[in-house]
């Protein structure tokens, strides 16, 4: 009776035939997890373009927004289009969207009671 392979431990061989990369390599490689997301999509190449304006745009001190406006519209258009995939991030950036909405009419409130709160001090 024989083992397979005595001299090599099977740990090793899983992690080398694992398709998914280890944690600690992609943030050596720079690449996030929500790229290496985003890229694993129908949108790969719209997404490369997007991140490829914005490492420019921000090395040559420009507006990324202005400068961008096109790239970031065709890549919203087809994580659109694909739902399916790209859901959660649209679920997740209208959410963010919402949450700074409901900040920014906490704050005229506070401001507009400030301001009435100034007005009856000044008629006394």
């Amino acid at each position: 009776m024989s083992t397979p392979h005595p001299d090599k431990p099977q740990n090793q061989d899983q992690d080398r035939t694992d398709p998914s990369p280890p944690h600690e390599e992609t943030e050596d490689e720079g690449e996030c997890g929500f790229c290496l997301f985003m890229k694993g999509g129908e949108c790969r190449e719209n997404f490369i373009d997007w991140e490829k304006c914005i490492e420019e745009g921000e090395k040559n001190n420009e507006d990324v927004v202005e400068k961008c406006f096109e790239v970031t519209s065709s890549l919203k258009k087809c994580m659109e289009a694909h739902p399916d995939y790209y859901g959660p991030i649209l679920q997740a950036e209208k959410a963010a969207q919402q949450e700074a909405i409901n900040q920014l009419d906490k704050e005229k409130e506070a401001m507009a009671a400030a301001s009435d709160t100034e007005k009856q001090q000044q008629n006394h």
